[in-house]
């Protein structure tokens, strides 16, 4: 199996191998000078830094972040904005102020996203002032930074998946946290006779969730010759399906839409004690929770081998970010973007795995009274190291969005999970297609 390296790399390789047909859906590399950067009349630099991050209470801010570099580099000064949407809004926007010409210099891009965002042409290279400092980060994401053998921007973070549950309520329940899919869908039927889910089904999520606990088997996407290749329905997949349909058929896992208010009162309330999760939700469990109990009794462990995947789980997010087309100053914006995304501690309190190699994050306190003095980043790195091999196409939102709606539909039984599956199948090669490369049959 691959590691964590191995697997960014043979990404990279597939990305890298349609390139030439990327490239003619519009490349993004670009010396234009019609950006937002600017630089004044006393020579000063002025950069924009479009982000999502949480930027929640007890956090370090972004803008404070930002604040200490414009302290001390008053000749290259830095503006963040938070944007306020998911990534596919935040895309459509870079789209539009692109070609209004008054882009971002710097924005925040999905690992899955970068091939999309290259598709459409908004992105700028940034090779050749990147490469002093790929040292700072590690190998893997510092090359999904990358498509065709060019560089666009610098890595930020990694969001592997990970299991966080109530140890107090297992505890009271008499249950473990699963080792096995027997023991998972016993563990959780147990536990709804009591009025609690220890898994949640999260249809909202399913572009993300399902297809990272089901890539943990192995990818979706590999490329043959100068096609790609489509499978989304793999063995991985397929249990995946058998183990969640289980769970709804016998009303034994929550159904709460991640981002609804109706999951944070599920925890709030007690009676979601368990759910797979990205390492970055970490400091957003805890903020759903802050008042309403739960501090000390929560913790985080591996994914168990339920979905036939041993100890492997799979990616949910991580991203980097990229250099947009119309920077003016790309030397700069990499400085600035290379002092930001070597800021561990920072960046971690922002519930971040980062990608930087340049020091090992501790657990911040905050986090390790909420999960009982466990040390969580830990959990989080060795997550990281455990994850499958999977990649992603140009256009993955698309299909992201696709399996959204069938998911719902399953959350509701008019469909089922395996649907999900199917329908990532039919999304895909359309996409593909739409892009103008060529599917393999």
């Amino acid at each position: 199996m691959m590691n964590w390296k191995q697997r960014c790399m043979a990404t990279v390789a597939m990305v890298s191998a349609v390139g030439m047909a990327l490239a003619g859906c519009g490349s993004g590399a670009s010396s234009s000078t019609g950006g937002a950067a600017s630089a004044s009349s006393g020579g000063k630099v002025e950069l924009t830094y479009i982000h999502r991050l949480p930027d929640k209470p007890g956090m370090t801010s972004v803008e404070d972040i930002v604040q200490r570099w414009n302290d001390a580099n008053p000749d290259i000064q830095v503006k963040a904005v938070h944007f306020n949407g998911n990534a596919s809004d935040l895309i459509k926007k870079l789209e539009t102020d692109v070609k209004a010409g008054n882009a971002p210099d710097l924005a925040q891009v999905g690992y899955a996203e970068l091939p999309e965002v290259f598709t459409k042409g908004i992105l700028e290279d940034v090779t050749a002032e990147a490469e002093q400092y790929k040292g700072d980060f590690a190998a893997g994401p510092y090359e999904l930074m990358g498509i065709g053998g060019k560089t666009y921007g610098l890595p930020q973070d990694t969001g592997p998946l990970v299991y966080f549950y109530n140890k107090a309520e297992f505890d009271k329940l008499g249950i473990e946290v699963p080792g096995t899919q027997d023991e998972l869908v016993a563990s959780a039927k147990k536990a709804a006779e009591q009025g609690k889910y220890i898994m949640s089904f999260q249809a909202d999520e399913a572009g993300n969730m399902l297809s990272g606990l089901a890539g943990a088997s192995g990818p979706w996407y590999t490329v043959e010759g100068d096609a790609w290749k489509v499978d989304t329905e793999t063995v991985g997949s397929q249990a995946v399906a058998k183990v969640f349909q289980d769970l709804l058929d016998a009303k034994a896992v929550a159904t709460d839409p991640r981002w609804d208010p109706s999951f944070d009162a599920a925890l709030q309330q007690g009676r979601l004690i368990g759910t797979v999760g990205a390492a970055w939700e970490a400091p957003l469990l805890m903020d759903s929770m802050a008042d309403k109990g739960g501090k000390g009794d929560w913790r985080v462990a591996q994914i168990g081998d339920w979905f036939g995947n041993g100890s492997k789980t799979g990616p949910d997010g991580g991203s980097g970010v990229a250099a947009i087309k119309g920077c003016e100053h790309k030397a700069e914006a990499m400085k600035f973007l290379d002092w930001f995304n070597t800021q561990i501690e920072d960046l971690t309190s922002q519930g971040l795995v980062v990608a930087a190699s340049t020091g090992t994050p501790s657990t911040p306190e905050s986090w390790s009274e909420f999960y009982g003095g466990q040390d969580v980043m830990k959990e989080f790195f060795d997550a990281n190291a455990n994850m499958g091999d999977f990649s992603y196409i140009p256009g993955f939102s698309s299909v992201g969005t696709a399996m959204k709606e069938q998911a719902a539909k399953a959350a509701a039984g008019t469909a089922t999970v395996e649907s999900v599956f199917s329908t990532a199948q039919t999304s895909s090669i359309d996409t593909l297609k739409d892009y103008g490369l060529a599917v393999s049959e």
